[in-house]
């Protein structure tokens, strides 16, 4: 099974996530800029909230790479709201891009809000989770 890592972030806290959903996974984390090359099984993709939506660039590498991933798998960080999955979900439907059900969040830290998320037991869970949905 081929599967990919990418991720977008601003503050570093997707990165962390991505980096241990790729360790788990075996594989490297990446961010937007390395489009796939490949086709992929599952694409696991990190991103997170910023003025209640997800970076544009996001909605491009979806756009870009829609013909590469055989499933999408969100993951995401926030300091205020639940998750990306609802932003996400909309624009894989529009890109005829299958997404996973499950996805995971956690908590990033954001000016005084939630200092240190992810924490090790956030990258332990991401990690597990990876492991679940790739089936490894």
């Amino acid at each position: 099974m081929k599967i990919a890592v990418r991720y977008f972030t601003r503050s570093g806290n997707t990165k962390k996530l991505a980096d241990a959903i790729a360790e788990a996974l075996g594989v490297e984390a990446k961010d937007l800029s390395a489009p796939l090359t490949e086709k992929v099984d599952l694409l696991f993709l990190g991103s997170s909230v910023y003025a209640y939506g997800v970076d544009g660039k996001v909605r491009n590498y979806l756009e870009d790479n829609a013909m590469r991933i055989g499933k999408l798998v969100n993951f995401s960080t926030a300091a205020l709201i639940s998750g990306t999955y609802a932003q996400i979900s909309k624009i894989a439907e529009q890109n005829d891009i299958p997404l996973a059900k499950e996805e995971f969040h956690c908590r990033g830290s954001f000016a005084m809000l939630h200092k240190g998320r992810p924490n090790q037991e956030d990258l332990a869970q991401a990690a597990e989770f990876a492991r679940s949905v790739a089936g490894v």
